[in-house]
């Protein structure tokens, strides 16, 4: 469970970090992302997920 929160904390640190630095390019990609497609947008969603799961699988190996 600690893992897990460890985790939810580095997600909510980084994205803050990424808003409070470049609100701009935050919409600039919203923008870009609310222009592409449905299956685009699930590829996209779905290669984040294999990568965020590979980066776990190697920091645990």
């Amino acid at each position: 469970m600690s893992h897990l929160v460890l985790a939810l904390g580095l997600v909510l640190a980084i994205e803050g970090l990424v808003l409070a630095l470049a609100p701009r390019r935050i919409e600039d990609a919203l923008r870009f992302l609310a222009s592409l497609g449905l299956d685009q947008r699930r590829m996209i969603g779905l290669a984040s997920l294999a990568f965020g799961v590979a980066l776990v699988w190697l920091a645990r190996v």
